[in-house]
């Protein structure tokens, strides 16, 4: 079983980059000031979860997220360029350094991401955009 001693600072960066992105990426779909407040306690609600319930160990170890990786002033393109480059660098990572846990990570990211955009009311289009374009870079 994978762990965080597995992989590199940069490689381990990407995939927490990776889950809180996908997070940020959905949020920043729909844009609207109140529903940032909701989105955002989901996110940290999710891998708060994530870091307690998930069977894997590495998504436990990943769980222990401080801050986001982006800054306050990254635009929306900026978080999705970067997102989308963190899960295509952490799909690559984990498939030669610990396919096991591919599934896991994948999963993770992707309720990660659900769960933001059912946090607030309208924009499901938007935010279902953002979700498959997560799901389609992690493969």
């Amino acid at each position: 079983m994978a762990t965080k001693a597995d992989f590199t600072e940069q490689e381990w960066e990407s995939l927490q980059k990776g889950v809180t992105g996908a997070g940020l990426l959905v949020s920043l779909s729909d844009r609207s000031f109140f529903d940032t407040f909701k989105e955002a306690g989901a996110l940290a609600k999710h891998i708060a979860q994530g870091k307690q319930n998930s069977p894997s160990e590495l998504v436990r170890e990943l769980a222990d997220i401080h801050g986001t990786a982006f800054g306050l002033t990254s635009s929306p393109d900026e978080v999705e360029n970067q997102t989308l480059e963190a899960l295509r660098s952490a799909k690559t990572t984990l498939e030669s350094k610990a396919p096991e846990e591919l599934d896991s990570y994948r999963q993770f990211v992707v309720e990660v991401a659900r769960s933001v955009g059912e946090a607030a009311g309208g924009g499901e289009s938007a935010e279902a955009e953002s979700v498959e374009k997560i799901r389609s870079a992690l493969g």
